[in-house]
């Protein structure tokens, strides 16, 4: 799935993007880009469970 996270603009902020999605998925393939303020995850937890945690660390995410 592809994500556009506005809030995510910094090398820190995709690592906290990174973090956040492998609590929920630990084995989860995560390319967060902070130029782009988007991620690509290839993850078997569903779209709505990665969107959920992403705003509960403060980077609301929307589906690309």
């Amino acid at each position: 799935m592809e994500l556009k996270i506005e809030g995510m603009t910094c090398g820190g902020c995709a690592r906290s993007v990174t973090k956040a999605i492998q609590s929920v998925d630990p084995n989860a393939k995560v390319e967060a880009n902070p130029d782009a303020r988007a991620v690509k995850v290839v993850t078997t937890a569903t779209q709505n469970a990665i969107l959920q945690v992403l705003a509960e660390a403060g980077y609301p995410a929307a589906a690309n």
